[in-house]
């Protein structure tokens, strides 16, 4: 066998090491999936073999799931869903073989478990894990539209009961070692390095070869749908998974139905039945569009699919960080847990000792989880040095400045920074939405100078988008890439231009909120409609988190910059008069559409003052096309950035508007969107929401053009940047 090896001790104990050839971690490709068969048979068939002990080979993780490209690929190939679902019980029946094979068998887990990787383990008898903290064991397959489809939705609800386990799948939610155990999903925490020991152990000590759920005398933990306690799980559930996703995502209803059926009959019955919903799930348009974005695009880009051939590899050691408020100070955190050397500076040495103690804090929170140890605590803490001093920056293979968004500001620093740079070293710029060309004046080197634009909790959001100016080199794009990779981000680069791609975009989501308040919609209507498109909160809500004063702000340059073009965003009078007149400035000083001096929030009971209501009661068709109406306005904002060059790269486009601003995950992205909806149907409602609001929903003649010839995004122009 390729993928595994098996070794049996003077004991009879088989142990079996999980080690695909090639991958930095396991996964379950089709040959894996092809070898857990000879396996069971082995372990089953041959008599020195008493009991069996499964564990990875590799440093990095015990398995880390399905190879969802290859999965998908092979399910959906056959054409037939008889073909599909036969494919898709492989391994289902697979490993329902392998915890009836009369030998106790015990997963060794050294590593990270998740998806198929954990119900590969849910299906031996003995579970033991390791007590690092680094670990993380979970079923996370809804964060890309499908639910647990080897054993996961049956095994674990027999485990941990309905409640518990439909709230980790239905968030896809992982478990430290600790966690687990208390939760009954691992039987045995163990020193780290000893799972096998242990594992053999409890196979030596009499461990008994029946699953749980075999026994006949076994009750579902905390009852099923038909007891009096076990259908409130169901009765609830099913309204808070409703709440929860709208109605966007088959998986969370599929996940549902697998449990509450599966719970009912006897394993092999309930397998089949999770394999039959699991398919069903796997054929919708929403889990393909996931699956491609979420996963297999995401995977490209993480691994610098956009980046400039030719280039030699490049690896920042030292980076200095201009400007230590929250974005400064989460980008000199990021940089820390990377192995990079950090100069956080500020204006004053309280400012910059400000933004260190952020740092400080969040390193604070690892180390109280166990996630590293008080000496990594130390040695990542000292590695960022917090100065005013700029001859400091001297050594820094890359600069990035945070400071506010004012073009005066950022000048002065570039022209002090780059004083003490190298020749090669990169100035990258944080703007978030100031063009990158402007910027580069300032700079006595523009082929080394980028924009580098994070998304703030830095910590948190994943997305990082760098920015070309005009003059910017392919060896400046290079470097920000390999940086980008190195503190684990993941990279999208686009062209230059006002808002570039994400704050451009984003921003017509927030408008268009506005534009509904001008109309008279109700403050909830908005905000619920918003919600229920898959967005992660309404356009008002959205609008006070990103903060209204900073809106007034960047309205106010772009007049400053644009001249006559200029032309005011829906409702910025609005929001002028919250800010200057009011001092409501959003979340940040608890006042803006919103209220947050008590939980939960409430709308602002003078919005009406600035904007009558004259809409406040909807229809079900009323809710259907403002949604539209949400989604369509983002998405036509993407395809003029499209036919601008702004954006050139389907994944990009898709990965970056989820990743960034939230936009409707189920979708798979505004560009899949276009493309599912069809361009022609697309650019026909287009048409008719141009011809009721405005120009703003006006398509560009690319999309006309494509809908005139069938075409699509993804077909059209995928592969059309070369990777290193």
């Amino acid at each position: 066998m390729e993928n595994f090896k098996i070794d049996v001790d003077a004991d009879g104990i088989a142990l079996i090491t999980f080690d695909v050839p090639g991958r930095s971690m396991n996964t379950l490709t089709s040959g894996v999936m092809a070898e857990i068969p000879q396996i069971v048979e082995r372990i089953k068939t041959d008599d020195a073999i008493k009991g069996a002990v499964l564990t990875s080979g590799k440093a990095s993780g015990f398995c880390a799931g399905a190879d969802l490209g290859d999965m998908a690929g092979g399910m959906l190939a056959g054409g037939s869903l008889q073909d599909a679902y036969d494919a898709g019980w492989k391994l289902n029946g697979t490993l329902r073989a392998l915890e009836t094979c009369g030998k106790p068998v015990a997963a060794a887990i050294n590593g990270l478990a998740l998806g198929g990787g954990l119900e590969l383990t849910l299906a031996c008898h003995y579970r033991v894990v390791g007590d690092d903290n680094k670990i993380q064991l979970g079923l996370p397959e809804i964060k890309v539209g499908l639910f647990p489809g080897g054993g996961g939705t049956q095994r674990l609800t027999r485990l941990i009961g309905v409640q518990a386990a439909m709230t980790a799948m239905s968030a896809g939610s992982s478990w430290r070692p600790n966690d687990a155990k208390g939760a009954g999903v691992v039987h045995e925490l163990v020193a780290k390095g000893g799972e096998v020991e242990a594992a053999k152990a409890w196979i030596k000590g009499g461990g008994k070869a029946v699953q749980p759920w075999d026994d006949k005398s076994f009750k579902l933990p905390g009852g099923g749908p038909y007891h009096p306690a076990g259908i409130q799980n169901f009765l609830v559930g099913n309204a808070m998974l409703r709440k929860q996703s709208f109605g966007n995502y088959p998986a969370v209803l599929n996940l549902m139905k697998a449990v509450y059926e599966g719970t009912q009959v006897p394993m092999d019955a309930a397998l089949r039945i999770e394999t039959r919903y699991f398919i069903k799930t796997l054929m919708t348009p929403q889990a393909q569009a996931m699956i491609r974005s979420l996963f297999l695009s995401k995977q490209e880009l993480d691994k610098g699919a956009v980046r400039p051939a030719g280039i030699p590899a490049s690896d920042a050691k030292k980076v200095t960080v201009i400007g230590a408020g929250m974005m400064g100070a989460g980008i000199a955190y990021v940089q820390a847990l990377a192995g990079i050397q950090t100069i956080l500076i500020d204006r004053s040495q309280e400012d910059a000792d400000k933004g260190k103690a952020h740092v400080e804090g969040l390193l604070k929170k690892r180390l109280s989880r166990g996630q590293i140890t008080q000496d990594k605590y130390d040695a990542l803490l000292a590695s960022v040095i917090a100065t005013t001093d700029y001859d400091q920056i001297k050594g820094s293979d890359l600069v990035i400045e945070a400071v506010f968004e004012n073009r005066e500001i950022k000048a002065d620093v570039t022209k002090r920074a780059e004083a003490q740079l190298e020749a090669g070293a990169v100035f990258g710029s944080n703007t978030s939405t100031l063009p990158i060309t402007g910027l580069a004046e300032a700079s006595v080197r523009p082929e080394d100078f980028i924009g580098i634009h994070f998304f703030s909790p830095v910590d948190k959001m994943m997305l990082v988008e760098i920015i070309r100016g005009e003059k910017t080199g392919q060896a400046a794009i290079a470097k920000a890439l390999d940086y980008v990779m190195k503190i684990k981000k993941t990279p999208i680069v686009v062209d230059d231009g006002r808002g570039f791609y994400t704050s451009r975009c984003f921003g017509t989501y927030v408008a268009e909120g506005m534009a509904m308040l001008e109309e008279g919609y109700a403050p909830a209507l908005i905000d619920n409609i918003g919600r229920m498109t898959g967005m992660p909160r309404g356009p008002l809500e959205m609008h006070d988190d990103v903060a209204l004063d900073l809106s007034v702000k960047i309205a106010k340059q772009t007049a400053v910059d644009l001249g006559e073009a200029y032309q005011p965003l829906p409702g910025s009078e609005i929001v002028r008069k919250m800010v200057e007149d009011l001092g409501r400035y959003g979340r940040k000083n608890g006042m803006g559409f919103y209220d947050y001096d008590q939980k939960p929030k409430k709308l602002w009971s003078g919005l009406a003052d600035l904007a009558p209501v004259t809409i406040n009661d909807s229809t079900p068709e009323l809710v259907e096309d403002q949604k539209r109406r949400l989604l369509y306005r983002q998405a036509v904002e993407v395809a003029k950035c499209w036919e601008e060059g702004v954006i050139d790269d389907p994944r990009e486009a898709d990965v970056g508007a989820i990743l960034a601003w939230g936009f409707a995950p189920w979708t798979g992205g505004p560009i899949t969107m276009i493309d599912q909806i069809g361009l022609k149907a697309f650019v026909e409602q287009a048409d008719v929401y141009a011809e009721r609001y405005g120009d703003r929903f006006k398509v560009p003649q690319l999309l006309r053009d494509m809908a005139a010839k069938g075409e699509t995004f993804y077909g059209r122009f995928t592969g059309a940047k070369a990777a290193a």
